[in-house]
């Protein structure tokens, strides 16, 4: 509150940020509206149904196991929602950071044993030469980083195109800077309005699982919905109007949701991300490659257990592919590559 002229005026996000200094910023106040906006959605698809549902709530009496798994269902969704909206998706500064305090750490044994960076099966494993890895946000050399970015691209790049010009770091491949983060994201997949952050390396795993359990939530749902439409069409005119556009809503959203799932689905055993897929001609080191090539598949059972069971080390970044490699993968598939799983 200030006074101009004789007249008090009251700031009220300057009173808000002194009661809640974590909502000063315009940003996560709109990120916490959304969320509470989503979680309101839910509360009210849900409270209606057994709120105006009698046969519902007389099978919760003589079933209720049926009403507890639905319950249930619900209550994992929302829990995914908020595991997947806090999660990082992996940030590459975070990346230097742990890699410069991991070397700090354990500073001796590495400078014994002078342990290279080395490739594996197209996944660079991040180690330390001497007693410097990554770059030092407060001061230390950034030639180790820089090496060990540029080992992943193919020979004669520049540090300047791989330089994020924003950040001013060296961007392994699959990494972008996200405009709304204002971060540079490993293997950036989109920027989630709903979630408030990026989907990356990091939580696309459970953002998927998120899709995938909003999906069946709003599927169970709407059999509820029609259920209860099918036996009580005839009774409360207000009642079956509120209803139907809450089903009419509920269709639309499963809709998006199958098609997201789908989508994403495909990434995953494809081992693309949005970004490479839709804006692929204006990445530079993807341009060159042919259309039905994905150069960072590894096989459909491999990709899938990338993604979902290795996901915790910070310190695996994948490398551009070969020529020799990517040559291999735009051969066409034979009667022998399929017996011999080759897809796989």
């Amino acid at each position: 509150m200030t006074t101009v002229g004789g007249v008090c005026r009251f700031f009220p996000d300057r009173a808000l940020a002194r009661c809640f200094p974590c909502l000063s910023d315009p940003a996560r106040r709109s990120s916490l509206g959304l969320k509470v906006t989503l979680v309101m959605l839910h509360l009210i698809f849900v409270g209606i149904l057994f709120l105006f549902d009698d046969d519902l709530i007389e099978k919760t009496k003589k079933e209720p196991w049926y009403t507890a798994l639905y319950l249930s269902l619900l209550f994992a969704t929302l829990v995914q929602y908020f595991i997947t909206s806090s999660s990082s998706p992996g940030y590459v500064v975070d990346v230097m950071r742990a890699v410069n305090e991991t070397n700090v750490i354990h500073r001796k044994s590495f400078v014994a044993s002078k342990q290279p960076a080395s490739t594996r099966n197209g996944s660079l494993i991040v180690s330390v030469e001497g007693s410097q890895l990554g770059r030092n946000l407060q001061g230390s050399n950034p030639s180790s980083w820089t090496k060990l970015v540029m080992d992943m691209y193919p020979p004669g790049t520049s540090v300047r195109s791989c330089t994020c010009s924003y950040c001013n770091v060296e961007q392994p491949p699959r990494a972008k800077h996200c405009h709304d983060c204002d971060k540079c994201v490993l293997q950036f997949d989109h920027h989630c309005v709903w979630l408030g952050t990026c989907v990356g390396r990091d939580n696309h795993c459970k953002f998927w699982w998120y899709i995938c359990e909003e999906t069946a939530l709003c599927l169970w749902t709407g059999i509820l919905y029609i259920t209860f439409l099918k036996a009580n069409i005839s009774r409360a005119w207000w009642k079956d109007a509120i209803m139907i556009l809450l089903l009419v809503a509920l269709s639309i959203s499963i809709l998006f949701l199958l098609l997201l799932l789908l989508f994403h689905s495909y990434l995953v055993l494809t081992n693309q991300t949005t970004y490479e897929l839709v804006r692929r001609r204006r990445i530079p080191y993807l341009r060159r490659i042919p259309e039905r090539v994905f150069p960072f598949s590894k096989g459909v059972c491999r990709n899938l257990w990338d993604f979902c069971c290795v996901r915790s080390s910070i310190y695996s970044l994948e490398s551009l592919p070969s020529p020799q490699e990517v040559e291999e993968k735009s051969r066409p598939y034979t009667c022998i590559d399929v017996l011999t799983c080759r897809c796989c």
